[in-house]
């Protein structure tokens, strides 16, 4: 049987939102993952590193599906029910999960790991990493790129700024990370296709992805939801765009 407008509603705005891993939305919603296989990519390198950093671990799920980590691993969080979900799950791998606002300076020393990893940062610190870095060190980040799922964010807010929608631009991490004195070896870039099934299923989104859609709440935008929820059952699902880009950059030395 369908379910209600109302059901589908209740349900998305009062599950939890912890961590960063979307499984919630299996069966609700698709999006195709870029062809690299960040997890794959950064396995391969923690598994050469001596010293490792994830920066904005999240929940630490990523990374604690990466296989064998380096001797010394440390993982980096600011939002409390993240920070205590990763702490279960790395802490037991031998990883020390570390409390941080996400604002420099990153609270470790000087050259302290040869390899810096992060997926879907909120923000990049490029002086920070390349302090942080050893000489000869790598950082290795796959990130959200410029109008990331904008069908559905204007959508919500309507048309956007050609400023708003060339954020997170690739070539803005390479001028960041060739700013800061790194060499950036490696950087990709591609569009995928992402699908949303059901009106929980944004809902759930846009509560997790909380920057997508500032200070977004079922109460204000009500009406917008139910228009998208008669849309959905009437068109079939709501396709929007996923941007996604890698890179690569190393500390010369």
């Amino acid at each position: 049987m369908k379910r209600t407008f109302e059901e589908l509603v209740d349900e998305a705005a009062s599950v939890s939102v912890e961590g960063w891993e979307f499984s919630w939305l299996d069966g609700r919603a698709t999006e195709v993952r870029p062809s690299w296989g960040y997890q794959r990519f950064m396995a391969e390198r923690l598994a050469g590193a001596a010293a490792g950093l994830d920066v904005q671990t999240g929940g630490g799920e990523v990374l604690a599906g990466a296989g064998r980590f380096p001797p010394l691993m440390v993982a980096t969080e600011s939002w409390a029910p993240n920070l205590a979900k990763a702490t279960r799950l790395l802490h037991p791998r031998g990883c020390v999960v570390v409390s941080d606002s996400d604002e420099p300076p990153l609270p470790f020393a000087d050259g302290a790991f040869d390899l810096v990893t992060s997926r879907h940062p909120v923000t990049v610190w490029w002086e920070e990493i390349s302090r942080v870095l050893a000489p000869g060190g790598t950082y290795l980040s796959q990130q959200v790129g410029p109008e990331s799922v904008f069908e559905l964010v204007e959508y919500f807010l309507g048309p956007l700024s050609a400023e708003r929608r060339r954020a997170r631009h690739p070539d803005d991490a390479r001028a960041g990370a060739e700013a800061a004195g790194l060499e950036v070896v490696d950087l990709r870039f591609e569009r995928l296709r992402t699908e949303f099934f059901d009106v929980g299923a944004v809902i759930y989104f846009l509560r997790k992805v909380i920057w997508m859609v500032p200070g977004f709440t079922v109460e204000e935008y009500l009406p917008r939801l139910r228009e998208l929820h008669e849309r959905l059952e009437s068109e079939g699902p709501f396709v929007a765009t996923t941007t996604r880009f890698l890179i690569e950059a190393r500390k010369p030395g």
